[in-house]
């Protein structure tokens, strides 16, 4: 493996892998063009990732050569679809060190994924026989936090609403990490499920849940956390996280758009009744009823997005082949670079922990008393691509009282000349609002 060009007085480290940066670039088309007048900088990874040449032609080279229905066919081209869907679902499987390759659901994203345990929970609730770890009502509990995307709040309060459960939070420190001061009474025996984000898509807090899932284990409680912001950043293993289920979701780690994950552990998925109905998902159905399929089958009605899973397992692939420990730590480099120079623009505030540790490569801030739209607008006629606004989280912007941030945020192809590119912006707009 090539090694990463280290800029000046970032630390070295023999024992990490590295990778060339250069060589990774050339791999995603879009990064050639230009915006603007101006070179791309593309610094909203966080929002979508872009799409090597590797995912790309495995998404045309499906749809060109091997486009046919899956599980339905004995034919050539449904055999050869099928294989390349269960295929997807292995390497997907393999990247999270999944105990089964049964454990992985394919969903159109990480809300959906997030929906499909909500729904579960909710349509358990409705039957005398279901597993009682599934089963709500008044008096029960659900635990989120205060720093959750939408996709990880709404749902949950939707499940309160339909069951009568009562919705808790973790709230959020001054410094941008999870207050956990309120743990053994927040997490308790009335506690049904903890739902919490691994990395935060706007404060970028890495959440160390040990502690938490500890205490979700003592009280016979369920844990679910969302990884759409940490499988495509860090090395994930649901072993050692200890969760019962995770989601991510495959534009944000190279892949396209339109295909998610849900991981369960096997007994779990197996007592949850399903939540769509149709093809595929059934065992035996009559004019009198329907038996279902085991899962992961059971939580996949209808067509799947098959190319796209197909194009996840590429993703899969290209990210594997550079190493989750390199891109680990080269967005770490970036994150420790960024903090540093975003640090000394005048008039600059960042959301969320101030150093490089158990935080990931997005960065949230404000400038002065510029709106965030106009930051975004500068900067873009600048050819640099930020996002602004409270990026679903909104409970974030209130807990800091603001209406929005603008967020910067990384990936295994950023530079620091980009970040350069993003100081040099803000002081076009710091000159423009003097």
């Amino acid at each position: 493996m090539t090694t990463i060009a280290i800029p000046p007085g970032m630390p070295q480290h023999d024992d990490v892998p590295r990778y060339d940066v250069a060589a990774v670039r050339a791999d995603f088309p879009i990064l050639d063009r230009e915006v603007n007048g101006h070179p791309l900088v593309y610094l909203d990874s966080a929002n979508t990732s872009h799409k090597p040449r590797q995912v790309l032609d495995a998404l045309a080279g499906h749809y060109a050569q091997h486009n046919a229905n899956v599980s339905r066919s004995v034919h050539t081209l449904g055999t050869e679809a099928t294989e390349a869907y269960e295929g997807a679902r292995a390497k997907v499987a393999a990247f999270v060190n999944a105990p089964s390759v049964d454990e992985v659901v394919f969903t159109k994203n990480s809300t959906e994924a997030i929906n499909i345990v909500a729904y579960a929970f909710s349509n358990a609730s409705l039957r005398s026989d279901a597993d009682p770890r599934l089963q709500l009502g008044p008096g029960d509990e659900i635990v989120i936090s205060e720093m959750e995307h939408h996709s990880n709040i709404v749902p949950w309060q939707l499940l309160a609403e339909r069951t009568g459960a009562t919705l808790r939070w973790f709230p959020v420190t001054d410094n941008g990490r999870l207050d956990e001061s309120g743990l053994t009474d927040l997490v308790n025996e009335r506690t049904k499920i903890v739902s919490l984000v691994h990395m935060s898509n706007i404060l970028g807090t890495v959440n160390a849940t040990a502690r938490i899932t500890a205490r979700v284990r003592e009280v016979g409680a369920l844990l679910l956390l969302d990884c759409s912001q940490s499988v495509p950043h860090m090395p994930i293993d649901v072993v050692d996280l200890g969760a019962d289920f995770i989601v991510f979701t495959g534009h944000k780690m190279c892949g396209p758009t339109g295909i998610g994950v849900l991981w369960g552990r096997s007994e779990l998925l197996a007592a949850m009744p399903p939540v769509f109905g149709g093809g595929s998902m059934i065992e035996t159905v009559s004019m009198g009823g329907s038996t279902y399929a085991a899962p992961p089958a059971r939580f996949e009605a209808g067509t799947p997005p098959i190319a796209e899973a197909v194009a996840l397992g590429a993703a899969v692939d290209y990210l594997t082949g550079i190493g989750m420990r390199a891109i680990q730590w080269h967005e770490k480099q970036l994150t420790a670079y960024a903090l540093d120079v975003l640090g000394a623009v005048p008039g600059l505030r960042i959301f969320g922990p101030k150093v490089p540790v158990g935080r990931g490569g997005t960065i949230s801030f404000a400038l002065g008393d510029v709106h965030p739209h106009d930051v975004g607008q500068v900067l873009d006629a600048l050819g640099v691509q930020v996002r602004v606004g409270h990026h679903c989280a909104r409970p974030v912007c209130t807990r800091f009282g603001v209406p929005a941030t603008t967020r910067a945020s990384f990936y295994l192809y950023t530079t620091t000349e980009e970040i350069d590119a993003l100081v040099a912006g803000l002081e076009q707009v710091r000159k423009v609002f003097a």
